[in-house]
């Protein structure tokens, strides 16, 4: 049983190792997405006021 803990723990360590190395890269990715994903909800947001004819986000116009 310890030596397959000890290999598991291994395993993790150098799971970690090497996502730690590509951290930036995984944060520049997910920078990307959550402009794109803004980007998006802001035009539904617009199409939903337009179609609504509501001020939906407060911003005191519609669309």
């Amino acid at each position: 049983m310890g030596l397959f803990w000890n290999l598991l723990q291994q395993s993790q360590i150098s799971e970690q190792n090497s996502r730690s190395s590509t951290l930036e890269a995984r944060v520049a990715y997910l920078e990307s997405e959550l402009r794109k994903t803004q980007e998006v909800l802001i035009k539904t947001l617009k199409v939903l006021e337009e179609q609504s004819g509501k001020d939906i986000n407060g911003d005191g116009k519609i669309g």
